[in-house]
């Protein structure tokens, strides 16, 4: 932030870790926008901390893992070129080296509540405004802030979050690999296909069989196929490939191999440890390969009648 004046000139909005922490990655970014909305809504630099808790659901060890890098995910220099950010870490540093060198504090105005508003915060002077989410769950969500009337005036800035260049460029060789001229069909089973209670039909209508049944009449023979999918056992396609040429995200493992680039830049960022090709970087890769295909067949609109949220919620 350079000098000591830039710091005490500048003006903050730091958010306390709440309740969304360790959450799923969609309810994170629902949150995490909300809070950079309220920051551009009052023209104030938002303290982010780029550590994340990537939520059990998508980790191997099937447990919360914390420490987790932003970076990993999503490109947190379009996100600077954006939106007024400063890291954490920076802003600790820079709030204690005033607080050392300066008799006179500087001017915070703590926020405990997420009823406060945004517009009820607007005029406030204070160099830092430090919301804190004490309260037990939900009422410790940072989305709440975004609730209610506040809702019309807070605009949650979506294109400042981009997807990792990292990611992009494995998304762009698994295109290029097929010419950019496939198809997809997203396959979801995992815990929802084993659930029969919330979702009856799933498992069956994405069985082999049925699978090859249902495609055959919607993608013509012998097209690239990629299958995107939260299916861990890599044969599970294999009735597919008598009638096409299926490619599935661990044929290109060696993108995210200890020779790839992805590997070295990762583990570059993560101070020289290792770090996993998690389960999140694959709906992310997968996600952005759907985008890409020429047509495309989804599990809940054209594989089984199944709601996507479970019984009676079509």
């Amino acid at each position: 932030m350079g000098s000591d004046s830039d710091f005490k000139n500048g003006r903050y909005l730091y958010y306390s870790r709440g309740g969304d922490y360790c959450k799923g990655m969609n309810q994170y970014m629902w949150s995490f926008l909300c809070a950079l909305g309220e920051a551009q809504y009052l023209n104030r630099t938002f303290v982010m901390d780029l550590s994340i808790c990537l939520a059990s659901s998508h980790t191997s060890s099937h447990k919360d893992e914390e420490g987790k890098d932003f970076r990993f995910y999503f490109d947190f220099e379009h996100l600077k070129e954006t939106a007024s950010i400063v890291e954490e870490g920076d802003f600790h540093k820079d709030w204690r080296k005033w607080n050392k060198a300066h008799k006179k504090k500087i001017s915070v105005r703590k926020v405990k509540d997420y009823k406060v508003s945004p517009d009820q915060l607007l005029k406030d002077k204070s160099t830092i405004i430090w919301r804190q989410f004490d309260a037990p769950e939900p009422e410790n969500y940072w989305y709440r802030v975004c609730e209610g009337p506040s809702a019309k005036y807070i605009q949650r800035p979506w294109h400042a979050v981009w997807k990792s260049k990292r990611l992009m460029n494995i998304v762009t060789e698994i295109s290029g690999s097929m010419d950019w001229d496939f198809d997809v069909v997203h396959v979801v089973r995992g815990e929802k296909a084993q659930n029969k209670a919330l979702w009856p039909h799933l498992d069956a209508d994405t069985s082999p069989d049925s699978l090859v049944t249902k495609l055959q009449g919607i993608i013509t023979p012998w097209r690239n196929l990629y299958v995107a999918t939260n299916e861990p056992y890599y044969n599970y396609f294999d009735k597919l490939r008598s009638h096409y040429k299926v490619h599935l995200l661990d044929d290109y493992n060696y993108l995210w191999s200890n020779t790839s680039e992805w590997y070295n830049e990762t583990t570059q960022l993560n101070g020289g440890s290792l770090v996993e090709f998690d389960g999140y970087m694959r709906v992310e890769v997968d996600t952005e390969v759907l985008y890409r295909a020429k047509s495309r067949v989804e599990t809940f609109y054209n594989l089984t009648k199944d709601c996507k949220d479970g019984i009676n919620t079509c």
